[in-house]
């Protein structure tokens, strides 16, 4: 039977109050589950984002409007991959509501993961925020 993930909507980035994280709330659905299920996946803004940023677009400099920008679309990316990623763990496979946390403490080992996919895709990632910040 097929029990591929969809993903039916997303939403965000919210800022999270008393955390240095943006999050996402997805909504995933499987032929099997007779209602979609809500995952929320955690961006941690020091530990991933700013690391990835600099890794993956190094000194960038820009407008503050543009930084914003930039922000929004790569934590996109990146909680994009980190539901892959928890896809792949096995950690969406039961029907109930889930949270992916940053990929630091007890999940720090996801971190090479999400790393080499920056580095893998740091010249599509890189030419798609040039071309929609202007940089």
């Amino acid at each position: 039977m097929d029990n591929r993930m969809q993903i039916t909507d997303v939403t965000g980035p919210y800022r999270e109050p008393r955390e240095q994280v943006f999050s996402y709330d997805y909504s995933i659905q499987r032929v099997s589950w007779p209602t979609p299920q809500s995952v929320r996946v955690k961006v941690a803004i020091p530990e991933e984002l700013d690391v990835l940023r600099d890794k993956i677009l190094g000194a960038a400099a820009g407008t503050p409007g543009q930084q914003l920008i930039i922000s929004k679309c790569l934590s996109r990316y990146i909680a994009d991959e980190k539901m892959r990623i928890a896809e792949a763990e096995g950690m969406l496979a039961e029907r109930r509501d889930i949270l992916v946390a940053p990929f630091t403490g007890p999940l720090a080992h996801l971190f090479p993961r999400l790393d080499a996919w920056a580095t893998e895709q740091q010249k599509t990632l890189r030419a798609e925020i040039n071309t929609r910040v202007g940089l």
